[in-house]
């Protein structure tokens, strides 16, 4: 083992990165836990071998240790099959190269790192090893390649054992991703870790911030400063994209995959810190570090709430099979761990108000690529082609796709970036190929003079002490707290299948409204008889039968929009025909979404030629949060324009009394009905059924009206309130369109015993639901069909 290094003819590489601070040169002991696993393998190795690539000449010298849990006669061969397979830049000569790599081989050794006696005799062989061989020590430099639920034990080792005695050497301990499941688990895990280590000596690695288009945003929007300060707002900004596309699967990845999820695993991270750089203040000196954290904190708090309606997620195909498979699952094992993820974010500040950010990310795509997009709005309309009328957009891309390189690509009809001394250069031999949609040519483009792997750039960065690429513990908490709550709104949420690929075709096309973002298509299932070939022909909606009758059946965001259009198309046929439109709606809580979807997104509805009816209502005063009407109220009718005369309340409540035989006001709604709806047939009618049975105010074991010809009666219900006024089954049966809309996991075995029963109106009366002309439609989200 020799711990010093050949002194080579290689000039001293500067360490990059904003910040350096004053490295103490000396004796440098790196320690990779879990150094023979996949990630070591990959990146790791390569990237400690560059680092002493560039020091080796410096006056730095090393030791280097892979450690985990397996026995030494067993790892190392492994370990040392991994370091034969480092490479050197193109810039460096075979000859150089050889010789730097054999003495990086022999400066290297397995070590089984188990209990805690291990992690003792570790430091007792540093401190030993520096002892005998006159150096003076720099610093310990621990890197975890391990899983998220080891760190705080091997934290504790390395802090209680590992620790240098003096206050001259450093200790870094460097922490992979994931920190944590959500802001919960993260504020725990922080908790654990700081009993062990204090805060400057973590580095939390998001190698994102490694990339080399990632570290250049915020010198970029400095450099650029006079040209981007009038125009980085929301008066000039249409849009941000953040998009990590992928083509692969995550067959290997499985068991920490279906835990976390596409959107923990990219967007919570990775995607987060680029939106951070992209709209964060900038800050007077990007060297220093604490402006930097405090700037990305203010902007943190200044995101609005991340809810259900700002996200749409996906499956591939084939992922369940997989879980089935790596997870020993049975056939019936269903996951909705979510592969593909749309997240739309808005700001609460005055700069960016009203700007839509999109993050994306998905696995098996049709293409693999990374970028952040800044589209910029174009009010110039040409009559003919004109340079002036492109989009106006400025591109970090992050490489692979049809560039395939790093760069940053600046509209021409936009403004000429600056190109500073350096490491970046302009790029002025345009390739033949397009990137989001236009030439390469219509673009000022620059990119690194070297490329670099973003854990060569990280490791160098650790080994200078700049902690401005990696994660600190406010900044972690910060992102966790704006994204739980969406995940949490998520859980329940079944994903979008979709193929994989480019038969995904436009399956995952988005709609933007607003401040809510959607799937721009109908919703889709897997044709199950197909399933054997993955393409966009074996995806169908979802249509069937349920009873005899026709069924729709969607996940509950589509299915409520479906029946939406579905009430608007019968609207607009039936204004065409008689100038008039009979709608009448049930209570309860299950049309609440879809009475905020006429109202709210809607706007061409016919609600000036619409009669609004109650099927059924509470003999409660119609101000009071029970009365079905009241509901009604609340979440339809006093957003839209409607005519006051063209809202009919059921009169529960005459001379101060709520429903008294005598009163006689069934026979009053009645009437009203015979007087204004043509043959007292309405033209849509919107049920439901109840836990206990029941449809409208129809309740098992209910009286059935004395004549075919009655319309509305008062009814008993077995909970309070209990006197109930509701239509008829005559009245419901004589309508043009019937509409049964049943949502939720709790209503499925329901469902099930409906599919089964036979008909019995006394028993079950929703099965006496049967319009004369077979206009019974059944909306079931998948839910309450599938459980």
């Amino acid at each position: 083992m020799y711990a010093t290094t050949l002194l080579l003819l290689l000039g001293l590489c500067a360490i990059r990165g904003h910040g350096e601070e004053k490295q103490v040169r000396g004796h440098v002991s790196v320690v990779v836990v879990g150094g023979t696993g996949d990630l070591a393998k990959k990146y790791l190795w390569q990237g400690f071998f560059q680092l002493y690539l560039q020091q080796v000449s410096s006056g730095n010298t090393f030791s280097f240790y892979a450690a985990g849990q397996s026995p030494a006669e067993k790892a190392t061969p492994i370990y040392f099959g991994i370091l034969k397979a480092v490479s050197c830049p193109k810039d460096v000569s075979e000859e150089r190269c050889a010789v730097v790599k054999e003495q990086f081989l022999r400066l290297s050794q397995y070590w089984q790192l188990k209990s805690l006696e291990d992690y003792q005799d570790l430091t007792q062989h540093i401190e030993r090893q520096v002892e005998e061989e006159g150096l003076t020590e720099a610093g310990r430099l621990f890197y975890l390649s391990v899983p998220a639920f080891a760190y705080a034990d091997i934290a504790d080792k390395i802090g209680t054992s590992c620790r240098p005695t003096s206050s001259t050497v450093w200790l870094r301990v460097v922490l992979e991703k994931p920190f944590g499941h959500d802001l919960r688990s993260a504020q725990v895990l922080a908790a654990q870790l700081a009993n062990a280590l204090r805060d400057e000596e973590m580095y939390r690695i998001d190698h994102y911030l490694g990339k080399q288009v990632v570290s250049k945003i915020l010198p970029f929007r400095v450099e650029n400063k006079k040209f981007l300060d009038p125009i980085w707002n929301k008066h000039h900004i249409e849009r941000i994209e953040i998009v990590l596309k992928e083509t692969l699967d995550v067959q290997g990845r499985i068991p920490f995959y279906n835990e976390y999820g596409v959107i923990r695993d990219v967007i919570q991270n990775h995607l987060t810190e680029v939106m951070a750089l992209l709209t964060m203040r900038l800050p007077a000196n990007l060297s220093d570090s604490e402006e930097v954290l405090q700037n990305k904190l203010r902007l943190f708090s200044s995101f609005l709430p991340l809810g259900k309606n700002q996200a749409v997620v996906g499956q591939y195909q084939m992922y369940q099979a997989e879980v089935q498979q790596e997870l020993n699952k049975t056939k019936d094992h269903v996951t909705i761990t979510p592969t593909f993820a749309a997240v739309l974010a808005h700001m609460d500040a005055a700069q960016y108000e009203g700007v839509p950010i999109l993050l994306i990310s998905g696995k098996m795509l049709d293409e693999r690529v990374g970028y952040a997009r800044i589209l910029f709005k174009n009010d110039l309309f040409c009559l003919q082609a004109n340079f002036h009328c492109k989009p106006k957009q400025i591109v970090f891309y992050f490489g692979h796709g049809s560039l395939k390189y790093p760069a940053i690509l600046v509209s021409k009809n936009l403004f000429k970036p600056s190109v500073t001394e350096g490491e970046w250069k302009e790029v002025t031999d345009h390739a033949n190929v397009k990137v989001l949609g236009s030439a390469l040519s219509d673009y000022y483009v620059q990119t690194p003079k070297v490329q670099r792997e973003a854990y060569d750039e990280l490791i160098s960065h650790i080994f200078a002490g700049h902690k401005n690429s990696f994660i600190s513990t406010e900044t972690l908490l910060a992102s966790w707290d704006l994204w739980t709550p969406l995940l949490e709104s998520l859980a329940g949420t079944f994903p979008r299948v979709y193929p994989g690929g480019a038969d995904n075709a436009d399956l995952l096309d988005l709609h933007l409204k607003g401040k809510e973002i959607r799937f721009n298509t109908d919703v889709v299932l897997i044709n199950q008889d197909q399933a054997g070939g993955a393409s966009a022909r074996n995806f169908l909606v979802k249509q069937g039968k349920y009873r005899g009758t026709n069924m729709v059946s969607a996940w509950a965001e589509e299915l409520v929009e479906r029946l939406a259009a579905d009430i608007q198309e019968a609207a607009e046929a039936a204004v065409l025909q008689c100038g008039v439109f009979h709608l009448a709606l049930s209570g309860g809580s299950t049309p609440i979404a879809l009475f905020h979807r006429l109202a709210l997104h809607h706007f061409s509805f016919p609600w000036r030629n619409t009669h609004i009816w109650m099927v059924d209502e509470r003999c409660v005063p119609l101000t009071d949060p029970e009365s079905n009407f009241h509901n009604i109220h609340q979440h339809v009718l006093q957003y839209v324009r409607i005519p006051y005369y063209n809202i009919h309340p059921m009169p529960v409540q005459i001379k101060q009394r709520l429903c008294v035989e005598e009163d006689g006001a069934t026979q009053l709604y009645q009437e009203d009905i015979g007087r204004l709806v043509n043959g007292s047939r309405f033209h849509f009618i919107l049920l439901g059924v109840g836990h206990d049975k029941h449809t409208a105010s129809l309740f098992p074991g209910t009286k059935p009206a004395e004549s075919t010809d009655q319309l509305v009666v008062l009814t008993e219900s077995p909970v309070k309130p209990h006197r109930r006024m509701s239509l008829t089954l005559g009245a419901i049966n004589r309508a043009h369109q019937v509409s049964l809309l049943v949502m939720g996991k709790s209503k499925h075995e329901l469902i099930t015993q409906l599919s089964r029963v036979k008909d019995d109106a006394n028993k079950w009366p929703v099965t006496g639901v049967k319009p004369t002309n077979r206009t019974l439609t059944w909306y079931i989200d998948y839910d309450a069909l599938l459980g």
